[in-house]
C-alpha cells in the first residue's frame, strides 16, 4: 500500500481560501490517500481568517506577512524567505497553489527553488495583457511556467496552456472549485441584518470593486454612474461590502455616504457573501471569482473591467463587460433593470464553470501524478 501523499497547500487571500477549502476538506476525508499540510501567508488577515473559520480549517503554518502599505516586492520576498525553513522541514510530495495572487507566484518560486513538484489550481486563465489585471495576469502566467501539473477549470483554459506548449499529459480539466464551495454555503433560509434595511419589493444590486487598476478615477466615475442610475430607479438598492484598502474605503464613503439606497458594509465572510449573491437581482464586480460563482446562482454580472480572463462567461451570456466608462456602466444597468427579456437571457445562461466536483477531479489527478496508475 502506498504512503499517503503529502500535499502542501499554500495560499494567502480570501478568494484563494474559498477555492482551496474544498480540496483541503476532501483530503481530510481520505487520510489513507492524502496527508494535507496547510500553509497560509497572511497576505490578507481578517478576510482570510473569516474563510478559515467558516470551513473549520486550521493552518499548520501561518507566515503572518501582512504589513501596512507593503509593496508587491516586499510581499514576494517575505513569502519566499519565510517558506524556506517550512519546505525544508516538511518536504511535501507536491505543493498546490491557486490562481494569480502574489502569494501564489511567491510560493511557486519557492517550490522551484526547492525542486518540489508544483500543482496550479485554476491554471490557464489569460487576458494576454500583462497589466490587465495587474499584477494578477503575470502572476498566473509565471506560475504556469513553473508548474508541473495544471488544473484547468475549463476547456478554454486547457487550450491556453496548450498554445503555450505546456504538456497535455499533465493538464486536467476539472471545473472550478468555487462551485464546490457554493454547495457548502448557500442556505435558502439565510438572513443578514443589512437585508432588514431594504424594502422587500426592491431589487438588490450587489457591488464589489477593489482592483488596483480601478482605484482612483475609474472607481469614482463608476460610483457616480451607479448613483445616477439609482436616482432613475427608485425600486433598486445597492449592497456594497467595502474592501479594507484605504483607497477603496475613501472612494466608497466619498461617493455613497449621502445615498440612502446604498448600503456600505464591512467585507463579508464567504457564507454571507454567497447568500447575499443568491438574494441579489444582479451583480456588479471587478472580481474574478464572482464571475464564476454568479452563473451557478442564476445572477447576471456586469464586469467592471475592460478585459476578463474568464471569457467563457461572456460567451455563455451570463457576464457582460462594461468596464468603468460611465456610459457603458449605465447602459448595462439600464438593460438589466428595464428590459425583462435581456435579464432573463442572462439569468438563465448556462454555467460554464463546472458541476461542483472539481476537488474530486483534482485529487484524483494528484494521486495519478504521484503514484501512477496504481
Amino acid at each position: 500500500m502506498n504512503e499517503p501523499i503529502k500535499v502542501m497547500t499554500i495560499f494567502g487571500t480570501r478568494p484563494e481560501a474559498i477555492k482551496m477549502a474544498p480540496i483541503i476538506l476532501k483530503m481530510k476525508q481520505e487520510p489513507d490517500r492524502f496527508d494535507p499540510i496547510t500553509v497560509v501567508t497572511g497576505q490578507h488577515r481578517e478576510m482570510l481568517q473569516q474563510v478559515l473559520h467558516v470551513f473549520n480549517i486550521h493552518p499548520d503554518c501561518n507566515l503572518n506577512i501582512m504589513r501596512k502599505n507593503q509593496t508587491l516586492s516586499e510581499i514576494t520576498t517575505t513569502v519566499i524567505n519565510k517558506l524556506d525553513p517550512i519546505l525544508d522541514q516538511h518536504r511535501p510530495d507536491i505543493i498546490l497553489v491557486h490562481g494569480d495572487t502574489t502569494s501564489t507566484l511567491s510560493a511557486a518560486i519557492s517550490a522551484f527553488y526547492h525542486k518540489i513538484p508544483l500543482g496550479h489550481v485554476e491554471a490557464g486563465l489569460r487576458t494576454w495583457n500583462k497589466y490587465s489585471p495587474y499584477p494578477e495576469e503575470m502572476n498566473r502566467q509565471l506560475t504556469d511556467t513553473l508548474a508541473d501539473v495544471y488544473f484547468a477549470p475549463t476547456p478554454l483554459s486547457r487550450h491556453n496552456l496548450l498554445i503555450e506548449h505546456h504538456s497535455d499529459k499533465h493538464i486536467y480539466v476539472t471545473g472550478n472549485t468555487a462551485i464546490d464551495a457554493l454547495k457548502k454555503t448557500v442556505d435558502p433560509n439565510y438572513h443578514h441584518a443589512v437585508l432588514d434595511k431594504i424594502d422587500d419589493k426592491h431589487r438588490i444590486i450587489l457591488l464589489t470593486m477593489h482592483r488596483r487598476e480601478n482605484q482612483g478615477v475609474p472607481m469614482l466615475r463608476t460610483f457616480k454612474a451607479i448613483k445616477q442610475e439609482l436616482a432613475k430607479h427608485s425600486d433598486t438598492e445597492v449592497i456594497y461590502p467595502v474592501h479594507l484598502s484605504p483607497a477603496v474605503q475613501k472612494a466608497a464613503h466619498q461617493e455613497f455616504d449621502s445615498v440612502d439606497r446604498v448600503h456600505l458594509i464591512p467585507p463579508l465572510d464567504v457564507v454571507d457573501f454567497h447568500n447575499i449573491c443568491a438574494k441579489s437581482y444582479f451583480i456588479m464586480t471587478d472580481s474574478g471569482g464572482v464571475q464564476e460563482e454568479a452563473p451557478s446562482l442564476g445572477k447576471p454580472v456586469l464586469v467592471l473591467r475592460n478585459q476578463t480572463e474568464r471569457p467563457e462567461g461572456v460567451k455563455a451570456g451570463t457576464l457582460k463587460l462594461v468596464g468603468t466608462d460611465p456610459k457603458r456602466v449605465k447602459a448595462g444597468m439600464e438593460m438589466l433593470l428595464d428590459d425583462p427579456k435581456a435579464y432573463h437571457k442572462m439569468s438563465t445562461a448556462k454555467n460554464p464553470y463546472g458541476d461542483g466536483k472539481a476537488a474530486n477531479r483534482i485529487l484524483s489527478a494528484i494521486y495519478k501524478e504521484i503514484n501512477g496508475d496504481k
